[in-house]
């Protein structure tokens, strides 16, 4: 069995408490909880990173009433994802979960709603393995249920996911993008290991243009500061795991690495 190893939170941990002292001194009187989004590609170490600063953060010293959420679990239901693909059936891009229009974008706005105005919340779960790997929602009366009464209110979400925080290019670029890479698949068919090349213009649009309504995710309406605060971004090389960290403040970023 391959061995896991965490390389991130001895970094991510102080920093994000950093974070999140700043984001109390700003809200000296009953803070809203801190969101915190973090993205990385298949492999990065988002999951591994994610359950340990979950299980660090929520024991003592810290003892953070903290909730992770995963992109994941906003998956559309599998009857949903189903009508999905039939209603394109030329898109190879909306014939399976995974890709922006696949996810259930008002269940997720309605649990940031609810964790942020501090109410009681039930936590979306779901499970890749049901329908034979296809996947389908876990039913709500298995979810994590948060803030209820007796409990601490939620001071920290961590919220996942490969694509988050991720906006969409406008159609001048995307077209740009697409013919560069319909190019270097035909000049090189067989060295050309990218997907975009291969499908049509008209399915990538698709799904750039979904991905413009995941802005509610991070920008939510009625608040001055981006719903999602801060941004880790974890990216792979063959020597080493970088970690970017964008801090989005209204339309404004800046970016560190450690």
């Amino acid at each position: 069995m391959q061995r896991v190893i965490d390389d991130k939170s001895e970094h991510c941990i102080p920093f994000l408490l950093s974070l999140l002292s700043a984001h109390q001194s700003r809200h000296p009187a009953d803070p809203p909880p801190f969101f915190l989004g973090l993205n990385g590609v298949q492999g990065a170490g988002k999951t591994v990173l994610v359950s340990t600063l979950q299980e660090t953060l929520r024991s003592p010293p810290y003892s953070l009433p903290l909730v992770t959420l995963s992109l994941d679990d906003l998956y559309l239901t599998h009857a949903d994802q189903e009508a999905l693909a039939q209603s394109h059936p030329d898109n190879p891009l909306l014939q399976h979960r995974g890709q922006p229009s696949t996810h259930d974008l008002a269940l997720g706005e309605q649990v940031f709603a609810s964790l942020r105005e501090g109410r009681e919340t039930a936590i979306p779960q779901y499970d890749k393995s049901a329908f034979a790997g296809k996947g389908d929602r876990v039913p709500k009366s298995n979810w994590e249920v948060v803030n209820a009464e007796g409990q601490k209110k939620v001071k920290v979400v961590i919220f996942e996911g490969w694509c988050v925080g991720f906006r969409a290019w406008d159609d001048e670029t995307l077209r740009s993008k697409w013919e560069a890479a319909v190019r270097m698949k035909e000049n090189d068919p067989e060295g050309y290991k990218g997907r975009l090349g291969h499908v049509k213009f008209e399915d990538v649009k698709a799904v750039n243009d979904a991905l413009k309504k995941y802005d509610v995710l991070t920008e939510y309406v009625g608040w001055s500061l981006a719903f999602v605060e801060y941004l880790l971004i974890l990216s792979r090389s063959q020597l080493d795991a970088l970690i970017h960290m964008y801090a989005y403040s209204v339309r404004r970023v800046l970016k560190c690495m450690c």
